[in-house]
């Protein structure tokens, strides 16, 4: 599977799993453009791969913000030449989002905006410069969430996961005899900073853990993998599709007992 010589930006790319595929997308031969509204992690991670030869460039975005990502778009077009690749990976969870009663109206409303809103702006001024290079990929990053219903609850977080999905449908439906495929990768729960915030302590760890078929959190570099391929050539008659990527998770209704106990 080859990138080699393709144009690309992942938003939310200065750490966890934006970080994993920026680093997978360039190790493929992509031209990466790490985008996020933390312009020192993204310098980091785009110096430490030119190190390593490769190509990639550090871009501060607000992603809720349309001049921002009109910007970012621009220095994607002047740096690296075109865009044959969008990754919306950006994403949040807010410390004031729970149940429908206990979510504020602030956390509802950053969650869509980082979580939803970012799409529609990023595609939006992505898809004219794609269609200008002759076509090419956007990967949208939700969750299972959007699939299944979770316990303790994130309203906010699991109704923008749920729009992704539809739109991704709708722009894939639209961009199809434009050349451009649209797709989208459901993690489920993956060993980052983000997923820190809901496994705490061991106990939390456990009680997420039981209703994985594998027994294990994903890798960020395992999502990374089907974001690549999702990306490449090897995937060119998909389009509208979601795939999970969560340890079996959605394929399950009990899970086998812990060997280990």
């Amino acid at each position: 599977m080859t990138l080699e010589g393709r144009r690309a930006i992942v938003t939310g790319g200065a750490s966890g799993i934006g970080a994993a595929i920026a680093e997978r997308l360039a190790a493929d031969g992509a031209h990466v453009a790490v985008a996020d509204r933390n312009l020192s992690g993204a310098s980091t991670l785009a110096k430490d791969l030119s190190q390593r030869g490769l190509r990639a460039i550090a871009v501060e975005v607000d992603v809720a913000s349309s001049a921002s990502v009109s910007a970012m778009i621009d220095t994607c077009v002047r740096e690296l030449g075109g865009l044959d690749i969008l990754v919306n990976n950006a994403g949040i969870v807010h410390r004031e989002d729970g149940d429908v009663e206990s979510t504020t109206e602030e956390a509802w409303d950053t969650t869509l905006a980082v979580n939803l809103k970012s799409i529609f702006l990023c595609s939006k001024h992505a898809i004219p410069v794609i269609e200008r290079g002759g076509g090419g990929s956007i990967v949208n990053v939700s969750s299972i969430v959007a699939m299944m219903g979770s316990f303790p609850a994130q309203i906010a977080y699991t109704a923008s996961k749920g729009g992704v999905l539809s739109m991704t449908r709708e722009l894939a439906v639209t961009l199809a005899r434009r050349n451009i495929r649209v797709n989208a990768v459901c993690p489920g729960l993956t060993a980052t900073a983000m997923a820190a915030q809901l496994v705490q302590d061991d106990a939390a760890y456990q009680l997420r853990r039981l209703h994985i078929p594998m027994g294990r959190m994903a890798r960020p570099e395992e999502i990374a993998a089907t974001v690549a391929f999702l990306a490449s050539d090897e995937s060119s008659y998909m389009t509208g599709q979601m795939l999970p990527v969560d340890g079996g998770m959605t394929g399950a209704y009990l899970t086998p007992p812990d060997p280990s106990n």
